[in-house]
């Protein structure tokens, strides 16, 4: 396994800045922002460390060539919309985008990009899935064609009043993704695993790596804490934001030897990226970079770097 750490933390720097800090920090890898240039609400969103719209062969080239000066991979392209949002035309947009992404992963050679499935959060998953298969079976072909594979991160996106109640990607349990995986049984069609989604959903983190061993392509290292009190006071079906914390690895909930030792056991042999959402650290450059740095020295225990 390798060590890295997504670029959207790092909003602020180049690239090349980016590749730099990552080479002093020891990581081996990082997971680099595409969204479209320009502003958006969310946040982490709208960060652009590679800009993938007209990405010809020689600016992969030229991106190669910083990652090799640096010492340090992409283990994937990110871009983390909601094309199956009820807008269909501002849908259109970001399968547009998903697909220059891709297109853009395998002019580096990289052959990985992370997205999320999306979802008309006012509907079941019944109720999403005609669209969910009209969107994403020409989206996993076109992957195919380039060589490509896709990991589908597994976070609810419900974390504010307007994603209430289902949420803004499907893709969220092991019951959902075996109904996804046999209705688009592709091998470049997988996961993008992170735990934490799952504690917080009160669900088991471990048994989905022996299940999904063939289709965890990526894994985000991010931890989270759990107020058991205020689940007590308003149940789970509150916005969940309001009982729990995304925390740095270390600072939650999951048992990250347990974890990175069954992630072995399967044959993982990939990237293993910290994704920070830690609001402790937000509050300077400085501390975001402290952020990567101390979930570095808390996982290379873990990781060989």
């Amino acid at each position: 396994m390798k060590l890295g750490f997504v670029s959207a933390i790092l909003p602020d720097q180049s690239l090349e800045q980016v590749l730099k800090f990552a080479a002093a920090e020891g990581y081996k890898c990082i997971e680099v922002m595409c969204w479209p240039e320009g502003k958006a609400t969310r946040r982490y969103a709208g960060i652009t460390h590679i800009n993938v719209d007209g990405f010809t062969k020689t600016d992969a080239a030229a991106v190669n060539e910083l990652c090799k000066k640096y010492g340090v991979e992409i283990s994937g392209l990110g871009y983390y919309p909601n094309p199956l949002t009820p807008d269909k035309a501002e849908g259109r947009v970001y399968i547009n985008h998903i697909k220059k992404v891709i297109r853009a992963s395998a002019l580096l050679g990289i052959n990985q990009m992370n997205t999320f499935i999306g979802r008309d959060w006012t509907k079941t998953v019944d109720g999403n899935w005609p669209r969910f298969v009209q969107v994403w079976k020409p989206i996993i072909k076109y992957a195919e064609a380039q060589g490509v594979k896709v990991g589908i991160e597994n976070c609810p996106m419900f974390f504010s009043n307007d994603e209430w109640p289902g949420g803004k990607n499907l893709a969220t349990s092991p019951a959902i993704w075996r109904r996804m995986f046999a209705e688009i049984p592709s091998k470049n069609f997988g996961l993008n695993f992170d735990p934490s989604h799952m504690v917080w959903q009160q669900m088991d983190y471990l048994k989905p790596l022996v299940e999904f061993a063939d289709r965890i392509f990526h894994v985000h290292a991010k931890d989270v804490r759990v107020d058991k009190d205020t689940i007590d006071d308003v149940g789970i079906l509150a916005n969940p934001a309001a009982y729990h914390t995304p925390k740095l690895p270390g600072l939650g909930e999951v048992d990250w030897g347990r974890f990175i030792s069954v992630l072995g056991d399967t044959g993982y042999k990939g990237p293993v990226c910290v994704e920070v959402e830690d609001r402790t650290y937000e509050g300077s450059l400085a501390r975001r970079k402290a952020s990567l740095h101390q979930s570095f020295e808390y996982l290379k225990q873990f990781i060989a770097s």
